[in-house]
């Protein structure tokens, strides 16, 4: 037990705090997508030039400068489109801050491991705990000339976070490096330039709440209108009065659309989002808006009918239903996805996969448990070494998107999701409860194991058992004695449940005259009764009186 970490406790998730909807812009004419291409290229060109003023302003930056970047944006634009594209700016050089410590904090989790490996003699075997020694000498000499090199990115990383410098990519830098390997892409130049250009496009409003339809800037109406305001310099081409411009196309939001009319017509403020897909050659607009915190059960609460148990892993889900007391109920259950492919296709298998988990949890009426999983750490070469199909796999399970989208659906259905701490899920619910769960008709899985693993934690039974439980027919019911009645065959299979008061200690010791020569509370059952899970209370708990009558008799 002391080289175990300390195990968190399990919390319930909170919902989301924002939506976002989207709908495409069809039957646009040309002179809209001429107007729509100008007016982004040239916000687009401001928004480029804000960030780079936010970039070199780093840590020095403070209202004053945010204020004279708005001001300078302005003439060429407006006062909202100021306000949005210097937000964005911030948003990013934020974002781009937050990247640039996980990268320090990944260097330094390598350089203490091979630093570690190092001190090592070379082919010394590791532990489950700690890795070893590196295997040869080549590669001991590799690994020194590497740790020279992670030291010198590690002291770059760290003067340019304390100088508050951050590089930043407009359009996205894995697109940029595309540029290189267009044969690989399967691109051309052209479409390459297409695609640069829509990702560097600024078409995003923020909202505001009091103004009409809760946004000045892109206006959609109840009725699927929707106007840009122009830029000055864009004003000339206006087809509607005050320098806006109205599209041909119109908008109906399918999803969540009677919230979004309730929002507007409440004059409520709602965020738009105009965008050009140049592989489907679609425009779509995207709007969304913030919520108040969906306000969560208790923990007690989600606990009450039990709950199902839900492992993550990189080609499915598996999951267990619990009882309250923590015995597995029915069959094991599995839910699988694909991830190969384009990412939309990925999208939708984990969406499938979740929404039928989702409609089993509400069809009986219980919560979900998950692990609070994070592989920013666990994941680098110098953890895992030569173990690349592992590397691969932890890395492509979409434990963020999956946590994303879980979280948001449950909110719709009503549905408490608990995370609970992933330590030891996998390996102490194949060592306690893959072979007890196993039977002739049903081969158990190290998966499913730890399902059963996950939900015990989160409805706050113990994972690990002193003696592996027996399976049973019905789980629930006690097993009989297999001899007689007494314990040394080991206890009974059923565990007390937590709500019974003092299952674990001795039995008080009784004043009185006895019977027997031992005396109270030192005998061979002195223990208390009730964790062998007897019906009714033992007799040895129950005051002794000696009859009137003499023993001789």
């Amino acid at each position: 037990m002391s080289g175990l970490r300390k195990i968190g406790a399990p919390f319930v998730v909170p919902g989301p705090s924002g939506i976002a909807v989207r709908d495409r812009l069809k039957h646009l004419s040309a002179q809209d997508e001429r107007v729509l291409r100008l007016v982004g290229d040239h916000l687009g060109t401001l928004a480029s030039r804000d960030l780079k003023a936010r970039c070199v302003a780093g840590l020095e930056h403070d209202a004053e400068l945010w204020a004279e970047r708005k001001r300078a944006l302005t003439v060429e634009s407006s006062s909202r489109w100021a306000g949005s594209i210097t937000k964005a700016s911030h948003d990013q050089w934020a974002l781009a801050r937050r990247g640039q410590l996980a990268h320090i904090q990944n260097l330094q989790a390598s350089l203490r491991t091979i630093e570690h490996r190092l001190s090592l003699p070379v082919g010394q075997a590791g532990s489950r705990r700690a890795p070893g020694g590196y295997r040869s000498k080549r590669e001991w000499f590799a690994k020194t000339r590497r740790l020279h090199v992670l030291t010198d990115r590690l002291q770059a990383a760290r003067a340019d976070w304390e100088a508050g410098r951050v590089g930043v990519v407009r359009g996205g830098k894995r697109l940029l490096n595309t540029r290189h390997h267009l044969e690989t892409a399967q691109l051309s130049g052209e479409q390459w330039c297409a695609r640069w250009r829509a990702g560097r496009r600024f078409l995003t409003a923020d909202g505001e709440s009091g103004k009409r339809f809760g946004n000045e800037t892109i206006r959609v109406t109840p009725d699927g209108e929707v106007s840009i305001k122009l830029p000055a310099p864009l004003a000339y081409l206006a087809n509607a009065p005050h320098g806006r411009y109205v599209l041909a196309a119109t908008v109906a939001f399918a999803y969540r659309g009677e919230q979004w009319a309730d929002r507007i017509q409440a004059n409520r403020a709602v965020a738009y989002r105009i965008h050009e897909d140049t592989s489907r050659g679609r425009w779509y607009l995207t709007a969304s808006w913030a919520i108040p915190p969906v306000k969560t059960v208790p923990l007690v609460t989600a606990r009450t009918r039990g709950l199902v148990g839900v492992d993550t892993n990189a080609d499915h889900l598996a999951a267990w239903r619990l009882d309250p007391h923590g015995n597995p109920v029915g069959q094991p259950l599995r839910f699988g996805y694909d991830l190969s492919g384009t990412a939309a296709h990925r999208d939708a298998q984990i969406r499938h996969a979740l929404i039928r988990l989702l409609h089993f949890a509400r069809r009986h009426g219980l919560a979900i448990a998950v692990e609070d999983l994070d592989f920013t750490a666990e994941k680098t070469r110098e953890k895992h070494g030569r173990r690349k199909t592992f590397r691969k796999l932890i890395s492509g399970m979409p434990t963020a998107r999956l946590r994303a989208r879980l979280v948001s659906m449950a909110a719709e259905l009503g549905i408490t999701i608990v995370a609970v701490d992933p330590a030891y899920t996998s390996r102490w619910g194949a060592q306690h409860w893959q072979k007890p769960l196993s039977t002739k008709n049903r081969k158990t899985t190290r998966h499913d194991a730890a399902a059963v693993a996950i939900g015990r934690r989160a409805l706050g039974h113990p994972i690990r058992l002193g003696v592996p439980p027996r399976p049973l027919r019905h789980w629930g019911r006690t097993a009989p004695p297999p001899a007689h009645r007494s314990d040394e065959q080991g206890h009974r299979t059923v565990q007390a449940g937590s709500v019974a008061p003092g299952r674990e200690e001795p039995r008080p010791r009784i004043p009185g005259p006895r019977t027997r020569s031992v005396h109270a509370g030192r005998g061979a059952k002195a223990g208390n009764q009730d964790t062998q899970h007897r019906s009714g209370c033992p007799a040895e708990h129950e005051p002794w009186h000696q009859d009137s009558l003499p023993l001789s008799l």
